[in-house]
């Protein structure tokens, strides 16, 4: 048996990114997108409009270089210099200032009132008293909930170790009472506002509770050194411009009057902080420089008596020119000199020897003794009357510089210690902004939530598109070696159809489930005709009348394919028996109306014969054998002699015969029954059947002896990304007449 050479189709491989091809699929998924996206930015807009707002409050703090006492200490240094901003903020977020502001404002009591779930925070932001003490509306049943307008402050909280970061459960009571409840709602506390109570294991006063019986609200005491780590966290502190000494601070907070009140208590102590630490130090360098002052002035006195000795004893000698430029150099170094030892003993008591200021300090001192000596060498060659009248005065001159210096520090140092003012000072207190809160951005979050509602959407569609394993495209199915004969539509009136089919038990009418018969116009009709004409071509060269359609799998459509196929070309006169050789699950006789109990399982096994089986059908040309009784081997019965007399006998009394059989993949039968047949054809589904599995289908059919002649692409969606055959279909040439 010869076989006609099958076409050979270019096979392109296309690596490349298809950019028509993604377009396509965003059109064609634009439905889905756009929902997603919107979802998405309803989202944003309700979170949104719900979200609780986030209030900025913010104080600005100046830093003043320090006065009088800094120069004390102060030495030449090599390095940068360093802005003393950046070690007063870390002082300004200290524990002894913010853990002073959480003890001071009892911020360690956590106070939260019960919202109705999503939208009770929001109404309760909403609600706005008319008289002091009013409360918000609430729906019946739910005055457990906050709605506006509730208060509750307690000043003071003691509770085992073991609840401390529990939840406690604070009730309002009638008669301005309170009941507090633990975690396991076991009441542990009951008292009146104003009064403090005390148990075994709780202290509490609550100082203020404004809310109707019943309101609850959620009160965690926390530890003192988990809040202040939480507040030094959430505190901000920046300086605006570089070397500039001006600090920023902020804090932000759901509440803006509380992030006020927590600022500005920062602040506050902060500043308090500073003036403390600088009497403080003052004081020190005064007791210091009260240890020195005796000492320095009994050696003036003693230099001040040895000179009016000198002068005495030798009688009147001036100090010539060229004696009194040298003394007045020598005076300057000494008392450099005697400035740098005095900053090198206070330094020896803050530093170590090692540290970078005192070596820096020690570099200066030896620069200052090296220059010293150098004038001391020209002090040598002056007349011994006038080197030793220039010694005595430049003892008492360097004394002199040396005690007035002195009690200059110490009148300095005695202002800063008995004043109250630091170098740091409040420029604007802390305030905040009631109106526009930081967050959230409304704007932005819309934005960002409707962005990535449509990145997600685009995403999913583009890796279900890559996920996908079924053919759209009829070209790769033709890229296999393989003519695509029809590619068929999908179409809502055949889903109808099926849906009715469905419920054919209860379905009492007597109208056809045929979609040619139904709306001889539709486009899957149309293209059941255009089949028609190609499948004529196709059965010019068979051995027989005969056509064998099967599919790869299960659901691809082969008996709407079958039934409709038949109802055309029997309308174009010829004689046309349709033949459901599915023995296993058929249902050609629910489609056609006819009896599924007499059929081919019974012609095969000589129940009945041939003319009892043949039903006649709505259309005169279409006759019908069902699969009659479900046998229990249907490949035998195919494989019997009796089907080859029956396929015989048949194609002699009618012009076509059409077989439908079960998919070739599942079972044999379709094999057995196309070697009967002179033409075979394959019915494949719209992105339902892959392009391996085609040919699979195709290489079992061919290890049999079958070539497919064509393949029938059936339910093609309308797309944009749709291409071939199936795009000529879109167009609708039908009568518009009643």
């Amino acid at each position: 048996m010869t076989t006609m050479p099958r076409p050979i189709y270019e096979t392109k491989e296309d690596k490349d990114i298809d950019l028509a091809h993604l377009f396509d699929t965003f059109i064609n998924n634009r439905l889905l997108i756009l929902g997603i996206t919107g979802f998405f930015a309803a989202l944003g807009i309700a979170y949104a409009l719900l979200a609780t707002p986030v209030y900025l409050a913010s104080a600005m703090i100046q830093i003043e270089p320090k006065n009088g006492l800094p120069s004390l200490t102060d030495v030449v240094n090599t390095n940068p210099p360093v802005s003393p901003a950046q070690t007063e903020i870390a002082l300004l977020k200290s524990r002894s200032v913010v853990g002073g502001a959480v003890a001071s404002l009892n911020l360690d009591i956590q106070i939260t009132p019960h919202h109705f779930p999503i939208i009770g925070g929001f109404m309760a932001r909403r609600f706005e008293p008319s008289e002091e003490g009013e409360l918000g509306w609430h729906p019946a049943g739910l005055g457990a909930y906050a709605w506006g307008g509730e208060t509750l402050k307690v000043t003071q909280l003691e509770v085992p170790d073991k609840v401390h970061g529990k939840e406690l459960t604070l009730e309002a009571a009638e008669n301005n009472g309170f009941i507090l409840r633990d975690k396991d709602d076991e009441v542990v506390v009951q008292g009146v506002v104003g009064e403090p109570v005390e148990t075994e294991d709780y202290r509490v006063t609550v100082a203020e509770l404004n809310a109707r019986p019943g309101t609850t609200f959620t009160v965690v005491k926390n530890r003192t050194y988990n809040t202040t780590e939480s507040y030094q966290q959430r505190l901000s502190a920046a300086e605006r411009g570089k070397q500039s000494g001006i600090v920023n601070v902020t804090l932000e907070d759901p509440n803006p009057e509380h992030a006020i009140r927590v600022l500005e208590e920062v602040a506050s102590r902060y500043v308090d902080q500073n003036v403390a630490r600088n009497a403080a130090e003052a004081t020190q360098s005064l007791e210091f420089l009260n240890e020195q002052v005796p000492a320095v002035r009994k050696k003036l006195e003693a230099a001040q008596t040895a000179l009016n000795k000198y002068q005495t004893g030798s009688g009147s000698v001036d100090i010539t020119a060229e004696t009194q430029s040298v003394l007045d150099r020598i005076v300057d170094l000494e008392k450099q000199i005697s400035e740098q030892n005095l900053k090198r003993t206070e330094m020896e008591r803050r530093f170590t020897r090692q540290h970078p200021n005192f070596q820096a300090l020690m570099n200066q001192i030896n620069q200052l003794q090296m220059q010293k000596e150098e004038l001391e060498k020209q002090i040598g060659t002056l007349p011994s009357t006038q080197q030793e009248l220039l010694r005595l005065t430049r003892d008492v001159e360097v004394s002199s510089e040396t005690y007035s210096m002195l009690l200059n520090k110490t009148q300095e140092l005695d202002i800063i210690r008995a004043g109250t003012v630091g170098n740091v000072r409040i420029i604007d207190h802390a305030a905040a902004d009631l109106e526009n809160p930081v967050k959230p951005n409304k704007p932005l979050v819309v934005i960002v939530a409707t962005l990535l509602g449509a990145l997600l959407a685009t995403a999913f569609v583009y890796v279900r598109e890559a996920l996908k394993r079924g053919v759209e495209n009829p070209e790769d199915i033709e890229r296999t070696g393989t003519p695509v004969y029809a590619s068929i539509p999908f179409t809502d009136k055949q889903a109808a159809l099926e849906k009715r089919l469905a419920n054919f038990k209860r379905d009492k009418s007597t109208a056809s489930y045929l979609l040619t018969i139904n709306d001889p116009a539709d486009l899957a009709t149309e293209a059941m005709r255009s089949l028609r004409t190609s499948l004529h071509f196709a059965m010019i060269e068979a051995k027989n009348n005969v056509l064998m359609i099967t599919g790869p799998s299960p659901a691809v459509g082969k008996s709407f394919v079958t039934t409709n196929l038949a109802a055309v070309v029997a309308q174009s006169g010829k004689r046309v028996l349709l033949i459901d050789a599915d023995m296993r699950k058929g249902y050609l006789h629910k489609v056609m109306r006819c009896d599924g109990d007499k059929g081919l399982s019974d012609i095969l096994s000589g129940r009945i014969t041939l003319f009892d089986a043949i039903q006649k059908t709505q259309l005169n040309n279409l006759h019908v054998i069902t699969h009659g009784q479900l046998p229990p081997n249907p490949s035998e019965l195919l494989m019997h002699e009796n089907f080859s007399r029956f396929v015989k006998e048949i194609s002699h009394m009618y012009d076509l015969v059409i077989f439908d059989t079960p998919p070739i993949l599942a079972v044999t039968d379709a094999a057995l029954v196309g070697s009967q047949a002179g033409t075979t054809l394959m019915v494949t589904r719209y992105a339902l059947n892959g392009v391996k599995e085609i040919e699979a289908a195709k290489r079992r059919l061919e290890q049999n002896g079958l070539i497919v002649k064509g393949v029938i692409f059936n339910a093609v969606v309308r797309k944009a990304s749709t291409y071939g055959e199936y795009g000529y279909y879109q167009y609708e040439y039908a009568s518009t007449s009643k």
